[in-house]
């Protein structure tokens, strides 16, 4: 049996402010879209742009995450995989290709790293009460 990695890394900056929704049993979701620029030489030798736009999409704690710290324009680094779902629109089928994030990393504009909230750590006290 062949084995198969569906992974993808991100670094862009977000198109528009990210607005994060709940799912009825409580689950917070975002979805959020990357330009994601490139810049090459083309065969004449003179530079050029192109930008791609990715879908994104993170659920619970880094949806709420996104959602605090994320604007438009704010540079972001992404890892998860590629999903892709379905859904009817006016009688037809409609297929979504996004990225689904298990990992966000919050860049500032000098690319800096912002500071996120880290968990809680549960059953650990003051730092007196650490043994070292």
């Amino acid at each position: 049996m062949s084995k198969s990695v569906n992974r993808v890394t991100l670094l862009g900056r977000l198109t528009k402010p990210i607005e994060v929704k709940y799912t009825p049993s409580g689950a917070a979701v975002a979805n959020f879209s990357l330009a994601l620029n490139e810049k090459f030489k083309d065969k004449s030798g003179a530079w050029q742009e192109k930008t791609e736009f990715v879908n994104v999409v993170v659920w619970q704690r880094l949806a709420e995450i996104a959602g605090e710290y994320l604007q438009k324009g704010s540079q972001v680094y992404v890892e998860g995989k590629l999903q892709t779902r379905n859904y009817e629109k006016d009688g037809r089928k409609v297929y979504v290709t996004e990225v689904v994030g298990n990992e966000l990393v919050l860049l500032s504009g000098n690319g800096q790293t912002e500071k996120a909230p880290q968990p809680e750590a549960v059953g650990v006290g003051a730092d007196e009460d650490i043994p070292f």
